[in-house]
C-alpha cells in the first residue's frame, strides 16, 4: 500500500480497479509502482487478497483511463472498475478456469519440451548430439529441448521481472528471472550444463504461480458467492405495467415485484402482499421472517411463498447488501498487529537473503576452491527463497476468508484488526435493553392510587411520555392507545436524564420516573395510604398513613415488581402520588445459552451494564447468567464501566444497539452492534454488526475470531520456518533449486490458502443456543 501524494483535496476521486491476476505480494508491489509514477495520484490501496486496487486522484490532474493504462503497463489486465456491474465477478473468476489460462497452456507446453530434453538426455543418450554450438560451447538436443522449455514458460516470468526491474522492486519475479538467466548464463560461461536446472526452475515456478493463483481464486470465490446473492435484474411497475430492467436502473420509489421463490432485488419496505422471506443471508436467521406492510426487506433475500410489492429505498450501490460487500472488501485495510509485523520482517527479510545468496555464489570459489556451477547454483538457490510470498500472503487470505465467512452467517467485520482483537477478548460487556431483552417493552401492571382510576393513570401517563423518546414510554403511550385512552392537552415537556419526564397537563404540572424521582421531589415513600380491591393494591396517597391499610411502597409494590424483572414508573404531580405503572422486556430465548457458550469458549468474565434499576438488573442478571451487572447507569457511567474493564482485562467487548450505547461501544476493544440489518448508524459505526437480532451469533463471532488468530499464527510462523529450514539447507547442498521452489514457493502458499479456508467452515451452533 502506499500513501502517494497524500494532501488533502476534497476534489479527489476514488476508482475501484479489478486486478484479478494480482495475487500475490510482488505483483501488488509492481501495481503499486506504477500507479505512484501518475501524476495526480493521491493515494493507492493494493488488495491482493481480493485483487482489487482502491486508488485516489485528483481528476484535474488525471483519469480513470490512465490509472488503467499504468496497471496494464506493469503488465497485469484490468478486468472492471468503478462502476461496472460485472467487474465484480471478473473480480473473482472461477478457480478451475486457472487450468487452462494462457499462462498454463504455457507451463504444459514447457513441461513437454523439458520432458522430452530428459528423456533424451537420461534415457536415449544415443540420440542426444550435439545440435549447435554457442560461444564455443556444444549445445545437445536435451539443451535445445530445455532451452525451448525455458523460453516458453520463462517468458511470462522474465517479463514480470523485467517491470519489476524499472521499479527497482526486489520482488519474486525479478529473483526467480536472475536465477533462470544466471543458470543459462553460468552454463555457457563455466561449460557446466545447467539447463536443465533453469528449465526446470522455470516450469515448477510457472506450475506454482497457478498453484497460488488458484488458492487466491477459491479464496476470492466465498467473496463472489456473497456478490452474486442479489439478482442481476428486477420486475418493476411503471405506467401501469410490470417491466424487467436491470437492477442499476431501478431508482427509489419504484415499486418491485416479487414473486415466490425469487429473490428480492432491492432493499425497501414492503407496501403489499405478505409472504416469509429468507433473510439467513443477510442476518444469519435460519427461520424465514414473516413479512407485511409497512415492514423492511434486504436486497439478497428469497421470498419463500407469497407475492410481494416493495417500494424500493435505496439504490443498487447503497443497499445493504452492497454495503457489506463494500465492506468486506475493505476489511483488508485495517490490518492485524501480526499483519504489521510481517511486512516490517518481510522489508528485512528478502534484502537479507538476497544478500546471502550473493555471498554463498561467491565466496566459497573465490577464497576455498569451490566449483562455480555447483555455488552459483546454490546462491540462485537462496534468491528463490528470498521473497517471502507465502510469509505475506498468510495474514491477508486469513483475514479474507475469516470476515466472508463471518458475513455470510450475519456477522460483519469491519476489519481484520478487528477481528484479530475479538479472538483475544477476555470480557464481554451487554448493554441490557434490546441486546440481552427483546427490547419489546410492553405494560405489565398499572395501579392507580389516590381517588384515581387505571384510566387516569394512563391518561397521565400517555401525556406524559407521548413526546418522550425512551422505549418505556413508547411501551406507555401504546398500551394506552390499545385501551382507547387519550392523552390531555401536553406543554412545558423536559426530559430528565436518567430520571424521568415533566409536563403540564391540563394546566397541571405532573412527573413520571424512578422511584429516586419522587423521592427528590419530597415525597415519603415508606408511609403511604392505601385502599385495596380484593386483595389488590389499588390507591395510595402522599399522606403519612393514619389508618391500618398502610403500605411501604419501597419494600412492597416496588420491589415485588422489579423482583419480577419490571420497570417501576410513578405517575403524577408534586401534592400526590397518581399511580404505579410496571413495564416489563422480554429476555432473548437465546441470552442464556450465549452467555454460557462464550463461558466454555474461554471468555473470563461477563458483565450486564444498565440504566434499569438494581432489583430489576439483578433479576435479569440471574436469568441469563452473566457473572456481574451495573444498574442504574447514565450513558457517561456506561463508558466509565467499561473503561475500569478494560483496566483490569486485556481486551473488552461492548455489545450494545449500535445507537445509544454508542459511546460505550467506542471506548471498549471491541463494539459490536446488535440487530444493524438497515441501520446506517450501526453499519458505519460499530466495528463489528450481528445483521439480525440474534445473540447466538455472538459466540459464533468469537469461537471464529478466536480461530482465525490461531490460523494466521500457523500460516506465519509454519511459513517462516519452512523458509528458515530450505535457507540454512542450501549452502549444504541439502536443498535443490526445484525442491526450494515446490515447498518454500509453491508448497508453502497453497498450504496457507489452504489452512485459512477452513475458516469457511466455522458455523453457528444453532443447537447450543436452541438449548
Amino acid at each position: 500500500m502506499s500513501n502517494a501524494d497524500s494532501r488533502p483535496d476534497a476534489a479527489s476521486v476514488t476508482a475501484r480497479l479489478s486486478v484479478p491476476e494480482m495475487d500475490c505480494p510482488s505483483c501488488a508491489g509492481k501495481v503499486d509502482g506504477a500507479l505512484d509514477g501518475v501524476a495526480g495520484v493521491r493515494s493507492i490501496e493494493t488488495q491482493a487478497a481480493t485483487g482489487r486496487v482502491v486508488v485516489t486522484y485528483d481528476p484535474d490532474e488525471t483519469d480513470e483511463d490512465a490509472l488503467v493504462a499504468a496497471v496494464e503497463a506493469a503488465g497485469y489486465e484490468v478486468t472492471g472498475r468503478s462502476g461496472d456491474a460485472d467487474s465484480g465477478d471478473e473480480a473473482a473468476p472461477s478457480p478451475q478456469a486457472v487450468w487452462t489460462s494462457t499462462r498454463a497452456l504455457k507451463t504444459w507446453a514447457s513441461a513437454v519440451l523439458v520432458t522430452v530434453g530428459f528423456l533424451a538426455e537420461f534415457l536415449l543418450p544415443a540420440l542426444n548430439g550435439v545440435v549447435a554450438t554457442v560461444l564455443g560451447t556444444d549445445v545437445l538436443l536435451a539443451d535445445a529441448f530445455f532451452l525451448a522449455g525455458i523460453a516458453v514458460a520463462g517468458q511470462p516470468i522474465v517479463r514480470g521481472g523485467y517491470y519489476s526491474l524499472k521499479q527497482l522492486n526486489l520482488d519474486i519475479d525479478l529473483l526467480m528471472s536472475v536465477a533462470i538467466l544466471g543458470a543459462v548464463t553460468a552454463s555457457v560461461a563455466f561449460g557446466e550444463r545447467l539447463y536443465f536446472e533453469a528449465a526446470t526452475l522455470a516450469v515448477l515456478f510457472s506450475v506454482s504461480e497457478l498453484l497460488e493463483t488458484y488458492s487466491m481464486d477459491r479464496a476470492r470465490t466465498s467473496l463472489r458467492e456473497l456478490m452474486e446473492l442479489s439478482p442481476d435484474e428486477a420486475t418493476v411497475r411503471r405506467g401501469g405495467e410490470e417491466v424487467t430492467v436491470p437492477v442499476e436502473d431501478v431508482v427509489v420509489g419504484d415499486v418491485v415485484v416479487v414473486r415466490p421463490g425469487e429473490k428480492l432485488p432491492m432493499d425497501g419496505v414492503v407496501v403489499g402482499g405478505e409472504s416469509a422471506v429468507n433473510q439467513a443471508p443477510i442476518t444469519g436467521e435460519s427461520v424465514p421472517v414473516d413479512k407485511t406492510d409497512g415492514d423492511e426487506v434486504y436486497a439478497g433475500t428469497v421470498n419463500e411463498e407469497g407475492y410481494l410489492e416493495v417500494e424500493v429505498t435505496a439504490a443498487a450501490a447503497e443497499n445493504t447488501l452492497s454495503r457489506i460487500v463494500d465492506m468486506v472488501e475493505d476489511a483488508q485495510a485495517n490490518q492485524t498487529e501480526r499483519e504489521q509485523f510481517v511486512e516490517r520482517f518481510a522489508a528485512y527479510y528478502t534484502p537479507l537473503v538476497v544478500g546471502a545468496g550473493v555471498l554463498v555464489g561467491v565466496v566459497p570459489p573465490l577464497l576455498f576452491g569451490g566449483a562455480w556451477p555447483t555455488w552459483i547454483l546454490r546462491g540462485l538457490t537462496l534468491f528463490v527463497l528470498a521473497c517471502p510470498c507465502a510469509f505475506v500472503i498468510s495474514t491477508p487470505v486469513s483475514v479474507v476468508s475469516g470476515v466472508t465467512s463471518a458475513a455470510k452467517n450475519g456477522v460483519l467485520v469491519k476489519g481484520g484488526n478487528h477481528l484479530e482483537s475479538m479472538g483475544a477478548v477476555d470480557a464481554v460487556a451487554f448493554d441490557k435493553t434490546g441486546t440481552l431483552t427483546k427490547g419489546e417493552l410492553t405494560v405489565t401492571d398499572v395501579v392507580p392510587l389516590g381517588e384515581n382510576a387505571e384510566r387516569d393513570v394512563l391518561r397521565c401517563a400517555r401525556g406524559l411520555e407521548s413526546r418522550s423518546e425512551h422505549p418505556i414510554g413508547d411501551a406507555i403511550v401504546e398500551e394506552a392507545a390499545d385501551r382507547g385512552v387519550d392523552a390531555g392537552a401536553v406543554s412545558d415537556f423536559e426530559s430528565v436524564t436518567g430520571k424521568g419526564v415533566r409536563a403540564d397537563l391540563d394546566g397541571t404540572t405532573h412527573y413520571a420516573g424512578k422511584p429516586g424521582y419522587f423521592q427528590e421531589l419530597g415525597f415519603d415513600l415508606s408511609h403511604v395510604h392505601a385502599a385495596t380491591d380484593g386483595g389488590v393494591v389499588t390507591q395510595t396517597t402522599r399522606r403519612l398513613c393514619e389508618r391500618n391499610d398502610c403500605l411501604d411502597l419501597l419494600e412492597d409494590v416496588v420491589p415485588r415488581l422489579q423482583a419480577e424483572g419490571k420497570t417501576v414508573v410513578l405517575v403524577g404531580t408534586d401534592e400526590e402520588l397518581e399511580g404505579v405503572i410496571a413495564v416489563a422486556d422480554e429476555v432473548r430465548p437465546e441470552a442464556e445459552a450465549a452467555v454460557r457458550r462464550l463461558r466454555e469458549l474461554g471468555v473470563e468474565h461477563t458483565v450486564m451494564l444498565t440504566g434499569d434499576n438494581e432489583r430489576t438488573a439483578a433479576a435479569i442478571a440471574e436469568q441469563v447468567g452473566v457473572d456481574d451487572y451495573r444498574a442504574e447507569l447514565l450513558p457517561e457511567e456506561k463508558v466509565d464501566a467499561v473503561e475500569a474493564l478494560t483496566a483490569e482485562y486485556d481486551a473488552v467487548a461492548m455489545v450494545g444497539d449500535g445507537v445509544n450505547d454508542a459511546p460505550a461501544l467506542a471506548t471498549a476493544t471491541v463494539g459490536v452492534a446488535m440487530g444493524a440489518a438497515g441501520t446506517d448508524t450501526a453499519l458505519e459505526t460499530a466495528d463489528i454488526a450481528l445483521m439480525g437480532d440474534d445473540l447466538s451469533r455472538l459466540p459464533y463471532l468469537y469461537d471464529l475470531s478466536n480461530r482465525a488468530n490461531g490460523v494466521i499464527r500457523q500460516n506465519v510462523w509454519s511459513s517462516l520456518a519452512a523458509k528458515a529450514v530450505l535457507a540454512a539447507g542450501v549452502p549444504l547442498g541439502y536443498v535443490p533449486i526445484w525442491l526450494a521452489v515446490l515447498a518454500g514457493d509453491a508448497g508453502m502458499t497453497t498450504a496457507v490458502t489452504a489452512n485459512a479456508m477452513r475458516l469457511s467452515r466455522v458455523t453457528p451452533d444453532l443447537d447450543a443456543a436452541d438449548a
